[in-house]
Order: structure tokens, then C-alpha cells, then sequence
């Protein structure tokens, strides 16, 4: 990586070259423009784009620098062959419940967080900077000073009428058709998918998730003693439909725990004909969505997606999502679509948490109000998609041969397959020695699957730093690589 490339360890602004070296290269790494496929000539591109001559050559030189195209003498720009990697397919999990216990393996990992961290791969949390701290905190002291009264103030239960209007508002654009009053306000998207599960389950209930599933997800089940069935998913176009309906036959599934937009770890998105089909399913055989979507404004190009609640006819569909990855993390403030558990899900978060801060519901419904939150998502959505960007180009640059990789069309996080034989979690106790933390595979299953994969996070403004991190992830791998592959020393049999 030429380090031209930053300033002041990060990268330059958002200028004309940068929009169009972004934009080509999530092209390239989504696979919309093929190894060996000629880009068009700077002078080409130049007329198309209506940009000068010397604006396309810095982003063509950038290209390069991220190995993405290469200049072939006397012919022009082509994208660089990638054939050392292959795409993710259909994962293969077990085809019966399993028992959830994964503390033994989550703690010492979340221990990990007390060690010198020098590289953050590992934990799904934005950087701040991403964050409107500023008119945040504005918002904040003027609803203060203007009504004291709310700091004595309990609060309603399923939370601040203001709020839950702007939340159904909003949800008019991807179709959403539900009242302010089936919005349930709660501590975060964790706290809102707690109360899901207990609305519709007992302990000993067996749950479909997605395989793999965040290790979040388990954590609660485990808690709440219930089983998981892992569905085959494809980190493209998500959980399989005909994996869930075979799996739905028997009746033992008593509820399904899903991200349909951009899962984590996978980032898969799936078809709106694949949401249309599960959603009739699981509400013929009766058996309650809980749909987490806490990554659906995460959207790298086009449109917001539809969550599966855009599909619901009869209140099946319990939608949860929150403000802390897209606007104020410390704020926790989430929310349920409740659909026909409604006074179900009011009482439970009654005798929960009884209500969630009135102060700061009022706060993020004032930004809502303002209108800068969609400023702030479009210029999030940029910040993410370069991250994004940057961290595959290093990945598929750095990592051993045989390694896959998907191109997430959002959120943040990626999903890397290292070869067979690579233990993820002793890579991560020899990159921790170096100060880089990632999440080891076997997390993000119940049945202790993907040994050999590993999740990293793109949550800050790529760096040199990042870059030589994941070079550095990339060489320990290769190392655990060829160490399989020596032969068994030999023993000498002594003489008689």
C-alpha cells in the first residue's frame, strides 16, 4: 500500500478521484466488473464521467495501489485476477438442535478486550468519529434546560409518543404500515430481542437462527435455555427457504431468530422474494419471526432494503432494530415493531425495565425532527462502504491462497474462509501477541463449526495501520498454514 495514499493516518478527502476509484472498486469486488475485464481508456472514462483527464488517472493509480487493476503496457487498465480466491457458499450445519453453551469459548475472547489492543478487528462498534456526538450533545442540553421535569420523570412503558412516531414515519419508506402505538421502545436491540424470545418461548424450545448466527444471539438463548437449529445460509442471499421449510415440517421449531438485512457475521442480503416466502411460511405453520435489523440502514448502494416485516399480512413478524449503531451507541435506545404480541411484549418490558430513559428518547426524536439524521446516515453509509472496500482489497491481497470471501452489499463486517486446517482461535492468540483482535469462527456457532474462519470488523477510517494489520494477519496464517503441511519429524530406532 503506497502510503501517499493517507494523510496523517487517514484517508484523503472525498474528491473527485476518490468517488470514482470507490465506486470501481466495489464494482471489482462485488464482481461486477471480472478479472481480465479492460476498463475503459482515461480518455474514455474522462468523456463518460465528465471529469478531467488527470481526476481519472489518480483513481486509476489508486486502483493500482490497492491491487485491484493493473496497466498492461501499450494496452490500457485491466482488473487484476483475483483467482486465488473462490466465493463463500451455502454453509452446512448440523441438522438438529443443539444444546447452546458457548460462555467456555465467548469470555475468554471478550477478556481479550483487557490486553493492549493495538488493531480492533474484532468487535461490531463504530468508531466515534462516526458518530454526530456534537449536535447530539446540543439536542441533549436543550431538552434538559427546556423540560428539567424529565430528569423525575419515569416514563411511559412502551416508550415517548414523539419517538414512536417519527420510528413508524420513517418506516413509510421501505412500506412499513403500522400505528406509533405497536412501537415498543426499549434498551437497545438486545434488550428489544430479549423480550422477543420470552414472549414466545419456554426453556428446552428449540429456535431456528442462521448459521453462521452472532455469538450475541447465543448468548441469549443460552440464557433462556433454548435450543438452536442452525439453518443452512449462503452469504449472499442469506438463509436458505427450502433449508427452513424442511426444518419447519415436524413442528419442533417454535420460533425463528433472523437478519435478512445484511447478517452479521455473513452480511448476506436476502431477495425480497426469499423474505416474501419465509414470512408466508413461518406464519402458515404458525411459528413467530423475530426479526433483527439492526444493519438494514447499512446499505452500501441503491435502496434500503425491505425488512421481511414489509411482507407481514398477520402481525407474525416482530421487527427489532435500534439507534445505537447508526446514530448514539451510549443513548441504547432500540425498538419493537411488536405485530400481534403487542400487550404481551408492553407488559414484559414493564416488569423488565419498566421504561427507557424519557431524556434521551426525547433527544434522538428532536434529531429525527430536524432532519439530520438522514445527512448524517448518507454520510455514514460512505464512510462504511470505503471501509468495507479498503478491508477486502487487503484481504484478498494478503491472505493465503484458497481463502473466500464475500463482498457484503452492506453493513460492516466480513466473513473470511481461511484454508482447512487453520484453527482461527490459536490465530488469534498469536495475533493478539501483536496487538490485533478479531472474532474466531467457532463463536458464531453452537456446534463449534467454522474452526477455520475468523470475523473482521471494518469500524474505523482505514489506515497504514489497518493495512499492515491485516498483512500481518495474513502471513501468521499462511505460517499455521505450512507448519500443517511439514511432514512428522522422524524417530531414530536405536541399535540393538
Amino acid at each position: 500500500m503506497n502510503d501517499m495514499t493517507f494523510a496523517s493516518g487517514r484517508r484523503k478527502p472525498d474528491t473527485l478521484y476518490h468517488q470514482l476509484a470507490e465506486e470501481l472498486a466495489q464494482a471489482i469486488l462485488a464482481g461486477r466488473l471480472k478479472a481480465g475485464e479492460k476498463l475503459p481508456s482515461v480518455r474514455k472514462m474522462s468523456a463518460q464521467r465528465q471529469l478531467s483527464l488527470s481526476t481519472v488517472m489518480e483513481a486509476y493509480r489508486e486502483l493500482e495501489d490497492r491491487g485491484l487493476i493493473e496497466a498492461r503496457p501499450q494496452s490500457g487498465f485491466y482488473v487484476k485476477s483475483t483467482s486465488a480466491f473462490g466465493s463463500p457458499v451455502l454453509t452446512q450445519p448440523p441438522q438438529t438442535p443443539s444444546e447452546v453453551t458457548t460462555r467456555a469459548e465467548f469470555w475468554p475472547y471478550q477478556s481479550s478486550q483487557t490486553t493492549e489492543v493495538k488493531v480492533e478487528f474484532g468487535l461490531a462498534i463504530l468508531s466515534p468519529d462516526h458518530f454526530p456526538l456534537q449536535p447530539l450533545q446540543r439536542l441533549l442540553s436543550q431538552v434538559s434546560r427546556h423540560e428539567p421535569a424529565l430528569l423525575a420523570d419515569y416514563g411511559n412503558p412502551p416508550g415517548e409518543p414523539e419517538l414512536r412516531r417519527h420510528i413508524a414515519r420513517r418506516a413509510l419508506a421501505w412500506g412499513g404500515q403500522f400505528e406509533a402505538d405497536e412501537v415498543i421502545v426499549t434498551h437497545g436491540c438486545l434488550e428489544a430481542l430479549n423480550l422477543c424470545l420470552r414472549a414466545v418461548t419456554k426453556p428446552g424450545d428449540v429456535v431456528a437462527i442462521e448459521s453462521p448466527a452472532y455469538f450475541g444471539l447465543l448468548q441469549i438463548l443460552e440464557s433462556y435455555q433454548l435450543k438452536a437449529l442452525e439453518i443452512p445460509t449462503h452469504p449472499q442471499t442469506g438463509i436458505s427457504v427450502e433449508a427452513l421449510e424442511l426444518a419447519t415440517r415436524d413442528g419442533q421449531v417454535k420460533a425463528a431468530l433472523l437478519l435478512p438485512n445484511f447478517s452479521n457475521p455473513l452480511g448476506c442480503l436476502m431477495p425480497d422474494e426469499n423474505k416474501r416466502r419465509m414470512v408466508e411460511l413461518l406464519a402458515e405453520r404458525n411459528i413467530p419471526l423475530i426479526e433483527d435489523d439492526l444493519y438494514g440502514e447499512f446499505f452500501h448502494h441503491g435502496e434500503r432494503p425491505r425488512p421481511a416485516k414489509a411482507f407481514d399480512k398477520t402481525g407474525n413478524v416482530m421487527l427489532c432494530s435500534s439507534f445505537t449503531k447508526t446514530l448514539a451507541p451510549g443513548f441504547r435506545i432500540g425498538w419493537i415493531v411488536a405485530g400481534r404480541w403487542r400487550r404481551e411484549l408492553e407488559k414484559l418490558k414493564f416488569i423488565s425495565t419498566y421504561s427507557t430513559s424519557t431524556v434521551l428518547q426525547k433527544t434522538v426524536a428532536r434529531f429525527l425532527e430536524n432532519g439530520g439524521f438522514d445527512h448524517h446516515l448518507r454520510k455514514l453509509r460512505r464512510a462504511i462502504a470505503d471501509q468495507v472496500t479498503c478491508g477486502v482489497a487487503a484481504i484478498r491481497r494478503y491472505f493465503p491462497a484458497g481463502t473466500r470471501l464475500n463482498m457484503p452489499a452492506g453493513g460492516f463486517v466480513l466473513w473470511v474462509e481461511l484454508p482447512v486446517g487453520i484453527d482461527t482461535m490459536e490465530l488469534l492468540r498469536r495475533s493478539m501477541l501483536e496487538g490485533i483482535v478479531f472474532a474466531p469462527g467457532e463463536l458464531f456457532s453452537p456446534s463449534r463449526s467454522y474452526r477455520n474462519c475468523l470475523r473482521i470488523c471494518c469500524i474505523e477510517t482505514w489506515t497504514t495501520r489497518h493495512e499492515r494489520a491485516i498483512q500481518r494477519l495474513g502471513q501468521l496464517a499462511q505460517a499455521l498454514l505450512d507448519e500443517r503441511k511439514q511432514p512428522a519429524p522422524a524417530f531414530a530406532i536405536p541399535a540393538a
